[in-house]
């Protein structure tokens, strides 16, 4: 067996570790509490860190990897510390390194990803594959499997590509080899036709010598398993193991972790159950709930000290997960002083949420707030809408954390290209955006003629199009695709005068193609395209006409991205785990928005205990304020819907809550959202608002269109046609000519695209 090289450890790192050995307890301990001073020293044996939220679990794992080091434990190359995204990794690695004084450059320091490549470059060949292989993207994938299906004579429509990666990268993240399905997995894909696919696949990745995300984890964990040799060098070398963030762990990558720890059992796993929130993601909660089975005589260090949040914020977000059965248990606590009550206010709808949420920040910076101690955070990306545009009202600088603003959204500027080129069609930009938009079959050559015989003509693409598709320029299958699409849009055009607008956007959405795509789409941001989708009808309803809303769009879209960095902050409750801030707005806690109905119909009650936890997170992001407020009715896909508050409402405990009325909703009285559930008739009358717009007057489409085609041509005269060679003219209607071409036959062609000879 080949010892450990030595050869990437820095020299003074070394010298650094060397120094420490056997030293009194250092005085960085003395900045611990005596839960985290605990976790940091229990260096015998397994030991689970169940660190609450704001209680300093990234001190703690980075003093201990320290700590090891300098109590002469274990040389840098001995230790494995494991992080789930590169910029945890990051910041570990620097702040060891200004622990010891020394660098850490080439340390088993990483994701688990990255240092699952590093083992495998290493013993490629074990699992069929040379040290050089490449690691695929998703895109260089789903063209991967488009040939696979392709070959095997699956319709692709039906059967989407993207569909079956989602199957396949499951069963990786389960461990799970194509020769370890059962038969009774992917039965829902063509046909049950999954698991074959996925050997193909498989084999496929191999010919080419390259690997997928989930390869990395799934080859290590087979190599270990089938080559005993293998595991021993690296379950001897590795004497520590730390991991980070084990809550969200698949099943991969906690098998990859018990075969590594299991000869010398120092394994310490830093996480909380109750911000397990990913298991879309294939995040099993069940790897934390079990660690003391798994690892008999494990040591449980409970860290509950939060130095982040006050008492009445951590009272209610304690009360709230209490309510989870499938938990460990812990309270957090602080010294901070008491603070303010979780507030909980009620609103008519959600443009009136969006209104009191925005006003009431508007009213907090005039007091000297920063915008960036700020956040709203949402359920789902469709939310942010009715905030992004009440906070441009307000002229109140904003940025959404991990995805774009709402009409930058790939799919909201799909929608708004089709609707532009109803109201204007000489939008070229817009056209062009959706004329292949889903797959029609228009390649990269048709286009190129539309855009030449739209630039010599001196016209839009869509009148270009709609002259060239009456000749044979054009290839006879795209030609009728494209003629169709033209059909459509002047159909739909004929319809904005006699047809409400969120009607007519609707309808083109479902008749181009447009919302089926994503309907069939098997990815993970499927869901929530579609839902942005519905509350773009809602935004039109909003509007008086097309025109009017597209204008706004425009001038929304114009909202410049400053250089300041003060801003409110929007994002999901998903994409705000790590993150805090002074003042936290938790809007549309109702039921079937939060907790999600979709998480409730297809996992049950797990479903229900994973939305809790969120609720959990998006609670303890607030250092002194939160904010929770529900809608009595919103309106989705443009129908009003009655919303009751959600359940983790009434969950909060009484003492930590302020009820916050507004808007006459329960009359003068004072009342809990409980009031909404016990006396609907408190609604019996009510009709929601109407935004009024000016109306914008649509302008009649005129095209200015030079037509000098066919100046100088004549009957009879030799021609010459790129596509179709040489030929004579049979006749002549403006710019359309008809030529008997001497090998291609009598075709109808542009005059701008012949040459005379």
């Amino acid at each position: 067996m080949n010892e450990p090289t030595r050869s990437a450890v820095p020299e003074s790192a070394e010298d650094t570790v060397r120094q420490g050995a056997g030293t009194e307890i250092a005085s960085y301990l003395d900045e611990l509490n005596d839960a985290q001073r605990e976790a940091v020293t229990a260096v015998d044996g397994p030991v689970l860190v169940l660190a609450g939220a704001g209680t300093g679990k990234t001190r703690v794992l980075t003093v201990r990897l320290a700590h090891i080091l300098l109590q002469g434990r274990a040389r840098p190359w001995q230790l494995l510390a494991v992080t789930f995204t590169n910029k945890a990794a990051r910041e570990m690695r620097e702040r060891v390194a200004t622990l010891l004084g020394a660098p850490v450059e080439g340390w088993w320091i990483g994701t688990f990803h990255a240092l699952s490549a590093r083992i495998l470059r290493a013993h490629a060949e074990i699992v069929g594959l040379k040290p050089n292989f490449t690691i695929l993207d998703t895109d260089d994938q789903l063209r991967l499997l488009r040939q696979i299906l392709q070959a095997e004579n699956v319709d692709e429509k039906r059967w989407p590509p993207r569909a079956l990666l989602a199957v396949i990268q499951r069963w990786k993240d389960r461990g799970l080899t194509p020769d370890r399905i059962s038969e009774a997995e992917g039965q829902d894909f063509a046909g049950g036709k999954a698991q074959a696919f996925y050997a193909l696949y498989q084999e496929r990745l191999k010919t080419l010598n390259a690997v997928d995300f989930g390869d990395l984890m799934l080859h290590c964990v087979v190599l270990f398993q089938i080559d005993a040799e293998v595991l021993a060098k690296y379950q001897e070398q590795f004497r520590y193991v730390l991991v980070d963030e084990y809550q969200d762990t698949n099943v991969a990558q906690y098998l990859w972790l018990r075969l590594l720890a299991q000869r010398h059992h120092n394994i310490c796993c830093v996480g909380d159950d109750d911000q397990s929130i990913y298991s879309w993601r294939g995040a099993e909660v069940a790897n934390i709930l079990r660690f003391e089975n798994d690892f008999p005589g494990a040591r449980i260090v409970r860290l509950e000290r939060n130095y982040r949040s006050t008492p009445q914020i951590l009272a209610a977000a304690s009360g709230l997960i209490a309510c989870n059965e499938g938990r460990l248990g812990k309270t957090l606590w602080t010294e901070a002083p008491e603070g303010e009550k979780v507030s909980v206010r009620a609103a008519w709808d959600g443009e009136e949420e969006a209104r009191l949420v925005c006003d009431e920040i508007e009213a907090l910076h005039t007091k000297s707030h920063a915008l960036n101690e700020m956040a709203i955070l949402v359920r789902a990306g469709f939310q942010t809408r009715e905030f992004e545009e009440r906070l441009i009202t307000l002229a109140v600088p904003y940025r959404v954390i991990g995805g774009p603003r709402f009409y930058e959204r790939r799919e909201i500027r799909d929608a708004i290209a089709y609707l532009r080129v109803v109201v204007q069609p000489d939008d070229d930009l817009g056209f062009e955006r959706i004329v292949n938009l889903p797959k029609r079959g228009l390649g990269a050559a048709t286009m190129q003629l539309v855009h030449r015989f739209a630039r010599d003509a001196g016209v839009p693409l869509v009148r270009a199009a709609s002259r060239l598709v009456e000749t044979d320029e054009i290839r006879p299958h795209a030609r009728h695709v494209l003629a169709r699409l033209l059909n459509d849009f002047q159909r739909w055009r004929s319809l904005l005068d006699t047809l409400a607008h969120p009607e007519l956007a609707a309808q083109v959405l479902d008749e181009s193609g447009y919302t089926a795509m994503w309907q069939t789409d098997k990815s993970i941001e499927a869901p929530g395209r579609l839902e942005n989708l519905k509350e773009l009808m809602t935004a039109l309803e909003e509007f008086a006409n097309l025109q009017g809303f597209l204008e706004h769009v425009s001038l929304v879209m114009e909202n410049d991205e400053s250089g300041d960095d003060d801003k409110i902050n929007l994002m999901t409750l998903h994409g705000a785990k790590g993150l805090e801030f002074d003042t936290v707005f938790l809007p549309g806690w109702e039921q079937g928005l939060f907790p999600h109905q979709r998480a409730l119909d297809e996992s049950g009650a797990k479903g229900l205990e994973e939305e809790r936890r969120l609720a959990y997170v998006g609670l303890t992001r607030a250092r002194t304020r939160a904010i929770v407020s529900f809608a009595a009715s919103r309106r989705i896909y443009n129908q009003w819907q009655n919303a009751m508050p959600s359940r983790f409402v009434e969950e909060l405990p009484a003492d930590n809550v302020d009820h916050v009325v507004h808007s006459g909703l329960y009359g003068s009285r004072s009342a809990s959202p409980r009031l909404l559930r016990e006396e609907p008739r408190a609604f019996d009358g009510w009709r929601p608002r109407r935004r009024r717009v000016a109306v914008i007057e649509d302008a009649s489409y005129q095209v200015a269109a030079r037509d000098d085609g066919g100046a100088g041509l004549a009957t009879g005269q030799r021609i010459f046609h790129q596509k179709f060679g040489y030929g004579r003219i049979l006749d002549i209607d403006g710019s359309k000519l008809v030529i008997a071409f001497e090998k291609a036959g009598t075709k109808k062609v542009m005059a701008n695209f012949v040459e005379a000879v």
